[in-house]
C-alpha cells in the first residue's frame, strides 16, 4: 500500500501532573532526518522515542514536538510538599504558635527548590499513549495522501500506455512514407533493385522500435506492480528506465505524429518523476 512522505499526526493524553500533546510533521527527504523536541524532564526517554518514531516513519524530514502542560500545583510552580515541610520547620523554630498564613508567607520568601525532575510512572504511560496516538494519526494521514498519489500516478502511466498503443499504426504509415520518399528520390534514375531493397531494409532496421516498445511496456507494467508495494525509491528507478525507452523511441521515430506522442509521454513522465519523490 502506498504512503506519502508528507504527513501530519497529533496525539494527546493527560494524567494528574500534566497534559501531554505530541505533533509529528514530515516532508520529502532521501533518508530519515528526524528532529525531536521535548521537555527536559523527558530527556531520559529521548533515544527510545527516536527509535520508535524512526521505525514507524522510515523516511522523510520529520519534526516531533512533545509539549507538556503542567496541571495542579505544578502548573503555578509551587512545590506543595516542600511548602508544607518548610512551614512545619518554621513553626518548630518559632517555638510558639504562629498562624498558617504567617507561616506560608515566611515559607514563600524562602528559595524554593526546582520542580522535581523525577517523572511519575503514570505520566510516562500518558506520554506513550500520546505518542502511539500521534503515530497512528500520522500513518493514516500518509495513507490518505498515498492513495491520492497512487491515483495520479496510475493516470500518468495510463496516458503513456495509450500513447504506446498508438505507435503501431504510425509505424505502418512511417514505413509507407519512407518507401515513398526513397522512390521520389529515384525517379528518372536507373538503379539496382537489389541495392534499393538492401538500403530500404537498412533504414527500416535502423528505425525499428519494436524492442523499445516491448521494454517500455514491461517497465509500465513493472511500475504499476511497484505501486502496490509502495516503494518510492523503486518507482524512481523504474521511471528512469521508462525515460530511456521513451527517449530512444523519440530519436528513432522520424515521424511527426509519433514525435508528438513521444512529447506527450515525456510530459507525463515528468509528472511521474515529481510525484514519485513524495512516495515513501
Amino acid at each position: 500500500m502506498m504512503r506519502s512522505m508528507t504527513g501530519f499526526g497529533k496525539g494527546s493524553a493527560e494524567c494528574a501532573a500534566a497534559r501531554i500533546t505530541i505533533e509529528l510533521r514530515s516532508l520529502n527527504s532521501k533518508g530519515l532526518d528526524l528532529s525531536l523536541r521535548c521537555p527536559s524532564t523527558y530527556r531520559e526517554r529521548e533515544m527510545d522515542w527516536r527509535k520508535k518514531v524512526g521505525d514507524a516513519v522510515v523516511r522523510g524530514k520529520v519534526d516531533v514536538n512533545i509539549h507538556r502542560e503542567a496541571r495542579g500545583h505544578e502548573a503555578v510552580g509551587l512545590p506543595a510538599e516542600w511548602l508544607e515541610t518548610a512551614m512545619q520547620s518554621l513553626q518548630t523554630i518559632a517555638g510558639e504558635p504562629v498562624s498558617r498564613g504567617d507561616l506560608l508567607a515566611m515559607a514563600l520568601r524562602l528559595p524554593a527548590p526546582s520542580v522535581s525532575e523525577n517523572t511519575l510512572p503514570e505520566e510516562w504511560v500518558a506520554v506513550e499513549a500520546a505518542m502511539d496516538q500521534a503515530l497512528a494519526d500520522f500513518d493514516s494521514f500518509r495513507l490518505r495522501e498515498g492513495a491520492a498519489l497512487a491515483e495520479d500516478l496510475a493516470a500518468n502511466i495510463g496516458a503513456i500506455q495509450r500513447g504506446l498503443e498508438e505507435v503501431p499504426a504510425m509505424e505502418e504509415e512511417r514505413v509507407a512514407q519512407l518507401k515513398a520518399r526513397l522512390q521520389r528520390g529515384l525517379e528518372g534514375i536507373e538503379y539496382d533493385t537489389n541495392r534499393y531493397e538492401q538500403e530500404l531494409i537498412y533504414y527500416l532496421e535502423k528505425l525499428d522500435v519494436n524492442e523499445e516498445k516491448v521494454r517500455l511496456q514491461a517497465h509500465l507494467t513493472h511500475f504499476l506492480e511497484a505501486m502496490q508495494e509502495g516503494q518510492g525509491r523503486k518507482l524512481g528507478f523504474i521511471s528512469q528506465e521508462i525515460g530511456r525507452e521513451v527517449n530512444t523511441l523519440g530519436s528513432k521515430s522520424n515521424h511527426a505524429a509519433m514525435q508528438r506522442v513521444v512529447v506527450q509521454m515525456k510530459e507525463e513522465l515528468e509528472k511521474i518523476k515529481e510525484q514519485s519523490l513524495n512516495v515513501l
